[in-house]
């Protein structure tokens, strides 16, 4: 019962979006050239279920390079109108187009001499009228067998407010590393800006060795660092290998006096190594690539700054 009950109502969405995407016009053109020269912000504005999708468009919009905010209809008339300048764009949202509190709005924001952008299921509304562009959100009929609750509708004006959201992302150019400078905390943000040098071990947590130390005296080091590896430098500090965890067990199976050999015997010699200012999802792809735990972070002149473990890009939510 409820299994065929579920699929009219996603057909019935289905069929009112297949049906908007017939609907897109020079109308709508004209709404991304207006909003995409908009010196201002986008003020997203409604009412009800229609606020809410308001309110979903307007982060869209602000997650991929359009400034906006989302002004509740009824709070606007009350004095919060006063966040709208003349340099904004107000996109209004309401079904019949005759929502009181939007109605109420029309002769403040014509002497604002804000422009008006209207998303309704009525192009004749009063809204409409009033409105510089109007894009047509209307459906046949509401997913609600009682065609009273807002489903078709609202599915149909977040679909429209995607769109737009999409559109103007690519006028505007707008790139991964754009989305990841307002989404900082997400794995995207973490992906495209968090770089080596912000992960990296160094200074105590980072042992570096002379290549005619001891192995005893390197292990040493490296338990006082709590760390997994250790780089070994020539007297000029150049990096010349790296001793790790792995090195010792292999090492250790073939020679029980390992601990008396100096360290640049055993060494890995001529590791993989990596710049600080490269990406840490690069490190990541190379101790992937390379099967390998540990990454030496070296300098201009190669000289040992800092050590990543995949551990290191574990904490940072990169694996």
């Amino acid at each position: 019962m409820f299994i065929e009950q579920a699929k009219k109502v996603l057909k019935i969405e289905a069929e009112a979006i297949a049906a908007l995407s017939k609907r897109i016009d020079s109308e709508f053109n004209r709404a991304i050239e207006l909003l995409s020269k908009c010196p201002g912000r986008v003020i997203v504005t409604g009412m009800g279920k229609g606020g809410l999708i308001g309110e979903k468009i307007s982060a869209t919009m602000a997650s991929t390079g359009t400034p906006s905010l989302f002004l509740h209809s009824a709070e606007a008339i009350h004095g919060d109108l006063g966040r709208v300048t003349k340099d904004d764009i107000i996109l209004a949202i309401s079904n019949s187009g005759e929502t009181e509190d939007l109605i109420r709005l029309l002769p403040i924001i014509k002497k604002i001499g804000v422009r008006l952008i209207a998303m309704t299921g009525n192009t004749h509304s009063t809204l409409a009228k009033h409105s510089d562009v109007v894009l047509d959100v209307s459906v046949k009929k509401e997913a609600c067998p009682l065609g009273l609750a807002p489903t078709a509708s609202t599915t149909v004006t977040l679909a429209m407010g995607d769109a737009i959201a999409v559109c103007l992302l690519e006028k505007k150019g707008f790139k991964e590393q754009d989305f990841a400078f307002y989404h900082p905390g997400g794995a995207l943000g973490k992906r495209l800006l968090l770089k080596v040098e912000d992960i990296m071990r160094k200074g105590t947590a980072n042992p570096v060795v002379g290549e005619n130390e001891l192995v005893r005296d390197v292990l040493f080091d490296i338990t006082s660092a709590r760390a997994g590896a250790a780089s070994v430098v020539d007297k000029k500090g150049k990096l010349l290998g790296i001793f790790t965890d792995g090195d010792l067990r292999r090492h250790l199976e073939e020679d029980d006096r390992l601990v008396l050999k100096k360290i640049k015997d055993v060494m890995t010699k001529n590791p993989t190594t990596i710049s600080k200012d490269c990406l840490a999802s690069e490190a990541l792809r190379i101790l992937k690539e390379k099967r390998i735990d540990e990454l030496p972070v070296v300098d201009s002149k190669c000289r040992p700054i800092g050590m990543l473990d995949v551990q290191d890009l574990l904490k940072a939510g990169l694996v």
